[in-house]
């Protein structure tokens, strides 16, 4: 089984706590994930928007642009202002040839309200989540349409948090939107992450190896704590540094055939917790959890390169 492994820019530059943010171009940025191992970069703020220009500096670091952040606004906005603002950026990543656009819900959500607590976060009724999972369904079609599929990001403080209501979401959406799992989401919701997967494999496209600190998010009061707050406080970290067992998890995929991106997403203070030294840290516990699963991880970055 072959799989590839990616970083996000969140742990260089985190665009909703610009205090979180290293002041690196994204030429270093690209430069220290890869030096790291990382064949793989999600898109982050320092992106160019123009495929001419962002090619040649992918293809001088040697990486591939392995996905991309889309807030999506489904749950209150209609399909028509969605595939408007979405239109661009499918243009951009086909002529990467990245491999899916991660749609993550922003309607109604509190992930970027510093000032709202976790307690407070959205919740759908039974015929709200039942309408918003057909019509994310259809999003999702028509995204692959044009020649580009969206992967479906579930989040700490939006409309699909919980592992019930992920559950709830999968039931009632189709094939047509598959899923984006993330360990660290969906232990920070409280959920069983091993369950989710066994529960939900068929419909993974694309994965966040985001690892969590328990004990921090043990000691939040959510009555009074935020989303941010959590992540400032670090809530999450790299495989390899926080209480996931990256180990089971990955098995769990190798068990079920999964082959694809593995990305580690992990927003934290860079002066605490340099970039560079947590990805190095990140990659070597992949590697040693891969490989026992059985994995080839590939190495080859930029195509042709």
């Amino acid at each position: 089984m072959k799989a590839r492994l990616g970083m996000s820019p969140i742990a260089w530059w985190n665009d909703d706590l610009p205090e979180l943010s290293d002041d690196v171009s994204l030429e270093e940025c690209l430069r220290q994930s890869r030096s790291a191992g990382f064949t793989g970069m999600e898109m982050g703020r320092r992106f160019p928007s123009d495929p001419k220009v962002m090619l040649p500096i992918l293809k001088q670091a040697d990486v591939t642009l392995c996905g991309g952040w889309f807030s999506g606004t489904l749950v209150d906005e209609e399909l028509a202002a969605n595939k408007d603002r979405i239109r661009p950026m499918i243009e951009l990543f086909k002529a990467v040839d990245a491999p899916c656009i991660v749609y993550g819900e922003v309607g109604r959500s509190i992930q970027g309200r510093r000032e709202v607590p976790l307690a407070q976060k959205p919740k759908l009724s039974d015929d709200e989540m039942k309408a918003y999972a057909h019509k994310v369904t259809e999003f999702g079609e028509w995204c692959a349409d044009q020649g580009m599929p969206l992967s479906y990001h579930h989040h700490m403080a939006a409309v699909v948090e919980t592992e019930p209501e992920l559950d709830a979401f999968m039931n009632h959406s189709g094939e047509g939107i598959p899923l984006l799992f993330d360990a660290g989401h969906m232990a920070f919701a409280g959920g069983d992450v091993l369950r989710t997967i066994d529960r939900h494999h068929k419909r993974i496209s694309h994965v966040h190896v985001k690892d969590v600190r328990m004990p921090v998010i043990d000691r939040l009061d959510r009555t009074r704590q935020s989303f941010l707050d959590a992540v400032a406080l670090g809530a999450f970290t790299v495989p390899g540094d926080g209480s996931l067992d990256f180990g089971a998890i990955v098995q769990k995929f190798a068990d079920y055939g999964y082959e694809g991106w593995f990305v580690v997403e992990a927003e934290q203070d860079p002066k605490k917790n340099p970039p560079l030294r947590m990805a190095q840290v990140g990659h070597e516990e992949l590697m040693r959890v891969m490989t026992a699963a059985g994995y080839t991880v590939e190495t080859q970055g930029f195509p042709n390169a």
